[in-house]
């Protein structure tokens, strides 16, 4: 059973990984910008809707040559957009040169160079600085009505020894909050799409590498066995349960097939929820303690329900109905906390809409066939009843209080008919009062 499961998670993650998160290709708007900018090479990034572009590097005397374009599309009230290289190992904020450029009350952008340092990190004011090592001419930034980017534009000249046109690391970013006046960006939001906005170029062959790359696969992979684990799996089980048993249809093989959704459920839920731990513990800048909770909680209780496998009461047991009523409660219970929980992943998660919809669509079919077999269930209890009633009614003798009184101006049979018994003798000894005498009869 180990083993299934194992080949399922791979199966799944091997599935995640031929549908990409984001297609490598820029969009037809930023591409139009590009042939306005000059710009040869452009790419979707891989979060925050971010679009980068560029020229292959020139490089001499030590020194790389690069034209640079990134944009984003205005929305949520954007107010400041962000892209830098760091010369370090990998690509993270701290250490990053950055251009930023504060959006404007006319929808300008003042852009400036800045160093993010650990200091940033703890949310230190950032002002805008001149950086060594990293020259930036002919630094633009703007809005463009037509395509509703907003964009960065600029050549860098940086040291080859120090940044690598086959190995750039960058960074890029946007902001909700900023201080207009001293050009001061404010804290970006802590959602996965923001923590993960980094990844390492090949300026020359346009390929590229993220840190995060697997984690976000595994979060689809993560995605995919709790909605069909705990969200599917485990409320059908409940429905077979509840509709099947007894009433208002009797299957005999409901026991099997509620038993069989519930483990097949539990091993796919138990799996996604391990996987979550593991990026939870993977993950040094962000943790979600709601939906972290909520996971936990939905893990424990589930397996106490399985249990019920080898310590349910037995049916003739005195305190059986109690444990039925805590059984079945604790089941609509998790129901609930688990549809609450699977849109708050979601809500992390932030994919695309289908993901929301998928599973909308999911609990609206729960939803239809649950509230199908429910009126269903109360139309056949009222018509047993009433059945029952007329039948009930049907059985009962006839009051004769309640008929019309045929006989009263009739004669009855005893008047007509005369009786066979009358004069004649009785057989029986008369009574004797005490003052006869035996031998002797009472005179008429």
């Amino acid at each position: 059973m180990f083993a299934s499961t194992k080949s399922v998670c791979f199966s799944l993650a091997f599935l995640s990984l031929l549908f990409p998160i984001s297609h490598s290709s820029c969009s037809e708007k930023f591409h139009d910008l590009t042939l306005t900018n000059k710009i040869t090479n452009c790419k979707k990034l891989a979060t925050l809707g971010a679009e980068f572009g560029w020229n292959y590097p020139q490089i001499q005397n030590n020194t790389i040559q690069i034209d640079v374009l990134f944009g984003v599309r205005q929305h949520d009230d954007i107010k400041w957009i962000a892209w830098g290289v760091n010369p370090e190992s990998m690509p993270k904020m701290v250490g990053t040169r950055a251009i930023i450029g504060i959006v404007q009350n006319n929808s300008t952008l003042t852009v400036n160079t800045y160093n993010i340092t650990s200091y940033t990190k703890l949310g230190c004011e950032l002002i805008p600085q001149k950086i060594d090592n990293f020259i930036v001419k002919n630094l633009k930034g703007g809005y463009s009505n037509s395509s509703g980017y907003l964009t960065l534009s600029a050549t860098l000249h940086l040291n080859s020894s120090a940044y690598g046109a086959t190995r750039l690391n960058h960074v890029w970013q946007v902001g909700y909050d900023a201080d207009e006046e001293n050009s001061e960006p404010k804290m970006h939001p802590s959602t996965l799409q923001n923590f993960d906005s980094t990844e390492t170029l090949n300026l020359t062959s346009e390929v590229s590498r993220s840190i995060g790359h697997h984690r976000r696969h595994l979060r689809i992979v993560h995605g995919i066995l709790n909605i069909v684990g705990w969200g599917t799996l485990l409320p059908s089980g409940v429905i077979l349960a509840r509709y099947f048993r007894k009433f208002p249809f009797e299957w005999k093989q409901w026991f099997s097939l509620h038993i069989g959704s519930q483990i097949a459920g539990y091993i796919l839920g138990t799996a996604g929820w391990a996987i979550g731990l593991w990026l939870g513990r993977s993950s040094e800048h962000y943790v979600f303690h709601t939906h972290r909770l909520l996971a936990i909680f939905i893990f424990t209780f589930t397996t106490l329900q399985m249990l019920a496998l080898r310590l349910r009461p037995k049916p003739h047991d005195d305190y059986r109905k109690y444990w039925d009523m805590y059984h079945h409660f604790l089941g609509y219970a998790l129901l609930a906390v688990i549809a609450v929980n699977m849109f708050h992943g979601i809500a992390i998660l932030k994919p695309n809409d289908s993901w929301k919809w998928a599973y909308t669509g999911v609990l609206a079919a729960l939803g239809l066939i649950t509230l199908g077999m429910e009126l269903t269930t109360w139309a056949k209890f009222f018509k047993d009843r009433r059945s029952k009633a007329q039948t009930y009614t049907q059985s009962q003798p006839t009051n004769p209080e309640s008929q019309p009184n045929t006989t009263k101006n009739k004669p009855t049979t005893s008047q007509n008919k005369p009786n066979p018994n009358e004069n004649k003798p009785t057989t029986s000894p008369p009574s004797q009062s005490q003052d006869q005498k035996p031998g002797k009869q009472t005179p008429a």
